[in-house]
C-alpha cells in the first residue's frame, strides 16, 4: 500500500509540474489564462471498517481549472489589435463553428474580413443605417465584420448655410445692372465649394448688392462663373434678418450646365443668422453638406466596439459593432488550443451583447491583453512541485527499505 500512496503522490506532483510548466511556456501568449491543478485525497473504507483508524490511499488529480483573472493591457501600434477590459470573449466564426477567444490580434484578409492569425472571422452586429452619425445595430443577427475597401460614394450638395454680416452703412453699387464679372455691380462676395451627384467639385459664389432701401439687399448665387437665382433679403431696424424671398431660397443648376452627366444640382440657401450691423463685412460661417468620393484611409474601433471606416473625403462609415459573449461559468469552457474555447454544458449558454453592456467589459483598440501568468509565482510553484515529487519518491524508497527488511528476516 505505501507504494501506491507514494506513486499517487508522484503522479500528482508530476501533474502539478506539467500544469505549472504549461503556464510558464505560455507567459507570452496573448489572452492566455493560467491553469491550476486541483487535487483530492483518496479514501477507501470497506463495509464494516472503523473510520477512526482508516488510513487514506493517496491523492488524485481532480481537475485542471483555468483562472480568468484580467491580464495586463499592452499597447501596440496596430489599430486592429483589440483588448478586453473586463469580462467576456470575442466571438469567432471558424468555418461555420462558433469559438471564443480573449486574444484580439486581428487583421484584414484578402476579402476584407477581420480575421485572427488562424483565419477565423470576427463576429459583429450589422448597422441598420451605416450613414447616420449614431446608428442602431441589429443585435439579433451575428455576421462576419467586413471592411469596405472600395471608394466611398459622393454626396451632392443639398444645403448651403451662409451666416454673414452685411455692412449697414454700405451704399448702392455705382453700376446698376448686376454682372458677376464686374465688381462695380455688387458690394461684397464670398465663395465656397459645392459638389454635384458625381462628386465633382463646383465653385459657388454669393454676391451681395445693397438696395435702394437701407434695410434691403439682394443676394445673387453663381456656380462655375454663371449666375443663377437671386434672393431678396430684408432686415429690421435692429439688424436682424426678417424675410428671404423667394422662400425657400432654392438654387438649381441644370444637368446640361454641369457637362459631366451628373444630375441637376439643386441646393437650398440658408441665410438664417445673417445680420446687417455696423462694421465690416464678415463671413461668420459658410458651409455645405456635400462631399466628393473618398478612398479608405483607416479603421477606428471605439470602446463600445463600433467599427468606423475613415475616408479621404473626411467622411466615416459605420461598418458594424464587435459582438461579445459571456458565460455563467467560464471555467467550464473547453480549451481548444490556439487561444480558443468552445462552449460546454458546464459553462452554460452563451449570452451575446455589445461591449460595455451588462457585465461585459469594454474594448481597447490598439492594445492586446497579455497572459495573466505571474512568472514569479510560477517559479515558486515549480519549487514546491519539485519538493513534493522528491518527498513522494522518498516515501517509495522508505517503503522499499521496510519491505526489504521484512524479506530478510530469518
Amino acid at each position: 500500500m505505501p507504494f501506491n500512496i507514494g506513486l499517487s503522490g508522484l503522479n500528482a506532483a508530476q501533474a502539478d509540474l506539467q500544469t505549472t510548466g504549461n503556464n510558464v511556456s505560455n507567459s507570452g501568449t496573448t489572452g492566455f489564462k493560467r491553469s491550476r491543478a486541483e487535487f483530492g485525497d483518496v479514501f477507501a473504507q470497506s463495509f464494516g471498517g472503523i473510520s477512526q483508524t482508516a488510513i487514506g490511499s493517496g491523492t488524485r488529480l481532480q481537475a485542471v481549472t483555468q483562472q480568468f483573472s484580467q491580464g495586463r493591457t499592452e499597447f501596440t501600434e496596430n489599430g486592429l489589435d483589440l483588448a478586453i477590459n473586463g469580462q467576456g470573449f470575442f466571438v469567432l466564426n471558424d468555418q461555420g463553428s462558433t469559438v471564443y477567444t480573449r486574444a484580439g490580434e486581428f487583421q484584414v484578409n484578402r476579402d476584407g474580413f477581420l480575421v485572427n492569425n488562424q483565419g477565423q472571422q470576427l463576429q459583429g452586429y450589422p448597422p441598420q443605417d451605416p450613414n447616420t452619425a449614431d446608428p442602431n445595430f441589429n443585435t439579433g443577427q451575428l455576421e462576419d465584420i467586413r471592411l469596405q475597401t472600395g471608394a466611398a460614394p459622393p454626396n451632392a450638395t443639398t444645403s448651403v448655410e451662409a451666416l454673414l454680416n452685411l455692412r449697414s452703412d454700405a451704399e448702392e453699387p455705382p453700376v446698376a445692372p448686376f454682372d458677376l464679372t464686374d465688381p462695380d455691380t455688387y458690394n461684397f462676395s464670398t465663395s465656397l465649394t459645392v459638389y454635384d451627384s458625381l462628386g465633382t467639385s463646383r465653385d459657388a459664389s454669393i454676391y451681395f448688392v445693397k438696395g435702394a432701401d437701407d434695410l434691403e439687399w439682394t443676394a445673387h448665387v453663381g456656380v462655375d462663373g454663371q449666375a443663377y437665382e437671386s434672393f431678396d433679403l430684408t432686415f429690421d431696424g435692429s439688424g436682424s434678418l426678417v424675410t428671404v424671398a423667394p422662400d425657400p431660397a432654392e438654387v438649381t443648376v441644370p444637368s446640361a450646365d454641369l457637362g459631366n452627366g451628373a444630375l441637376d444640382l439643386v441646393f437650398e440657401m440658408d441665410f438664417g443668422g445673417t445680420t446687417q450691423y455696423g462694421g465690416d463685412f464678415a463671413v461668420n460661417d459658410l458651409n455645405q453638406d456635400g462631399f466628393a468620393s473618398g478612398r479608405l484611409t483607416g479603421v477606428d474601433i471605439d470602446d463600445s466596439g463600433v467599427v468606423f471606416a475613415r475616408f479621404t473625403n473626411g467622411q466615416s462609415t459605420v461598418l458594424g459593432q464587435v459582438a461579445m459573449a459571456n458565460f455563467t461559468n467560464p471555467q467550464g469552457l473547453e480549451q481548444l488550443g490556439n487561444n480558443n474555447w468552445a462552449e460546454t454544458f458546464a459553462a452554460g449558454e452563451p449570452v451575446f451583447a455589445a461591449p460595455g453592456t451588462g457585465n461585459l467589459g469594454t474594448i481597447q483598440a490598439g492594445a492586446l491583453e497579455a497572459s495573466n501568468v505571474d512568472i514569479a509565482q510560477e517559479l515558486v510553484n515549480l519549487i514546491t512541485a519539485q519538493r513534493n515529487f522528491q518527498a513522494n519518491a522518498q516515501t517509495i524508497s522508505t517503503a522499499d527499505q521496510v519491505t526489504q527488511t521484512i524479506i530478510n528476516i530469518r
